[in-house]
């Protein structure tokens, strides 16, 4: 007996080391390809049991039955030719040159044992002839016919597959297979919810941090001196806290694929939305540059696009200004981003011009230096730069003067000086005998004429004042014109008395007062004053342009 169990264990022991030397030499010295023919022969004669598996590409041994692996001799079988391939499978795998009755059953007992596992298959039927299998029966619908088709395609030795399935789209089949769906989702979510609830404070701990740092303002402020960029700076902490509170609850309950999904979705609808807020986008990065360039401060004077006002406050999304007669005016951002400023604070020198004309016969030059002393007599106007005036043109009866004279607006009102500075000039000019005189147009005629024209002024003498030729009509004798010019300087010392009395009356200084209006100022230091929800981006600390 012993002998026969040491003959029978070296047997078995010397069986073993040939099945290892043989399946190092397939690994080692035969290609995959040409493998397909020797290996039945070679794991017949080794006794090796393949187990069947649905998922593998294709198998390298055929199984038989273990009497005829223990019955047969090691044999390493010569190389043979590679098998003859006569088409292609559905599943991509290789097809076999002498297919058997056997293999059609196996494979229609796995695919029929697979579908009687599977909710909604256990009515398809399998038929397989050649490696070809064919399926009958009966599907709910769509999907589960081609759950059915995929898996028979996973199976080795499957040539391609039939589908003969019928669809009944029962609405008991459909409705009870989504029933249970849901009623395992729902169950699925009750065993989730301690999960799910940690991950949603885990969440919210995360979010108030973000909100709660963002809200440090003097923080960002020490950061960066630039209101807007500050604010920017502390909005973009407070979304970045909340994407990483997001991860880590789509990441504790496990569904980091969401938020793939969501921010997907999120990157194409913020390309729509761009496209459909570009103005918007436009404009809050105009307010960006606007609040780092700062080309203007609070209570400037500027004109933009033919838009005067005084600046109250810029804001994220508008310039507000006070206009000169009192009213609010928002401008865009992108608009004032793009237009010229007139900036009249900056410099607050500024020069107005008006004209005068005087009589040709008049010196021009002297006109000018009369003109030039009485201007220089107003308080307003500036030493320096000097107050000027230039001849402009020689017109048909007059000459022309423009005087350029400087003020500091910073406490001129500049309208009201120009007003008062024509006034004194045209007075001046008139005192020393200048006359400023209209167009003058010289007509002649014949001593026939003349003869009639006198004859009618002599005989009509209550419209003597009408037909009388003065100097703003045609000049005839000289005699007229002496006559003309005396009532002339009659009406002029007339005028000047009546202007003197009306002076001298109650709130005389306020029109002769070039001061600038204070209720305006008051108006906007009332808009300054006033707290808005918006903030203001104008800082005197940072730097202007």
């Amino acid at each position: 007996m012993n002998t026969d169990f040491d003959r029978s264990t070296m047997r078995d022991f010397i069986k073993a080391c040939g099945q290892m030397l043989l399946l190092l030499s397939i690994l080692f010295a035969f290609p995959v390809y040409a493998a397909g023919e020797e290996v039945t022969g070679i794991t017949t004669a080794l006794g090796i049991d393949t187990a069947e598996n649905p998922a593998a590409d294709k198998p390298l041994l055929d199984a038989t039955s273990e009497e005829e692996a223990s019955a047969s001799p090691v044999v390493i079988p010569e190389p043979a030719p590679p098998p003859i391939i006569s088409g292609e499978s559905t599943n991509n795998a290789q097809i076999e040159t002498t297919p058997t009755p056997q293999k059609d059953n196996d494979i229609r007992q796995r695919i029929q044992g697979i579908f009687s596992e599977i909710e909604g298959l256990q009515a398809v039927n399998v038929s397989v002839t050649q490696g070809v299998v064919t399926l009958t029966g009966e599907t709910p619908n769509e999907k589960k016919a081609q759950q059915a088709i995929n898996l028979t395609n996973r199976l080795t030795d499957v040539v391609t597959v039939e589908d003969r399935i019928d669809r009944t789209l029962d609405v008991q089949d459909n409705v009870t297979t989504v029933y249970q769906g849901l009623k395992a989702q729902a169950k699925n979510l009750v065993k989730a919810l301690p999960l799910l609830l940690v991950g949603i404070v885990l969440f919210a701990l995360v979010t108030w941090f973000g909100s709660w740092l963002s809200n440090r303002k003097k923080m960002w402020q020490r950061l960066t001196p630039n209101p807007f960029v500050a604010e920017l700076l502390s909005q973009t902490v407070k979304v970045i806290f909340i994407i990483f509170g997001l991860i880590l609850a789509l990441s504790l309950i496990g569904a980091e694929t969401i938020l793939g999904t969501l921010l997907g979705g999120a990157g194409v609808i913020g390309i729509a939305v761009g496209f459909a807020v570009k103005d918007t986008i436009e404009n809050y990065i105009a307010s960006l540059m606007l609040s780092i360039r700062q080309p203007f401060r609070a209570r400037d004077h500027i004109w933009i696009n033919n838009q005067e006002g005084i600046v109250v406050r810029l804001t994220s999304r508008a310039t507000i200004l006070m206009t000169l007669d009192g009213n609010q005016l928002r401008i865009p951002n992108a608009e004032v981003f793009k237009a010229t400023i007139l900036n009249y604070t900056k410099n607050p020198e500024r020069r107005f011009t008006f004209e005068l004309g005087v009589d040709a016969n008049d010196d021009p030059l002297a006109a000018i230096k009369v003109g030039l002393d009485a201007i220089h007599t107003l308080a307003f106007v500036l030493d320096e730069p000097k107050a000027v005036a230039v001849i402009t043109n020689v017109g048909d009866s007059n000459i022309i003067l423009e005087f350029q004279i400087w003020v500091d607006q910073s406490d001129t009102d500049f309208s009201k000086a120009r007003s008062i500075a024509i006034r004194e000039t045209k007075h001046a000019l008139e005192n020393e005998g200048f006359s400023l005189p209209e167009p003058i147009y010289r007509l002649r005629f014949n001593s026939n004429l003349e003869k009639a024209f006198e004859h009618m002024q002599a005989n009509t003498d209550s419209a003597k004042s009408d037909m009388t030729i003065t100097t703003n009509t045609p000049k005839v004798t000289d005699k007229n014109q002496n006559k003309d010019n005396s009532v002339d300087d009659k009406d002029k010392k007339q005028a000047k008395a009546r202007a003197k009395l009306i002076l001298q009356g109650r709130n005389a200084d306020e029109v002769l007062n070039a001061r600038p209006d204070d209720k305006l100022m008051e108006k906007v230091e009332q808009e300054i004053a006033e707290n808005s929800d918006e903030t203001d981006l104008l800082n005197n600390n940072s730097p202007q342009e």
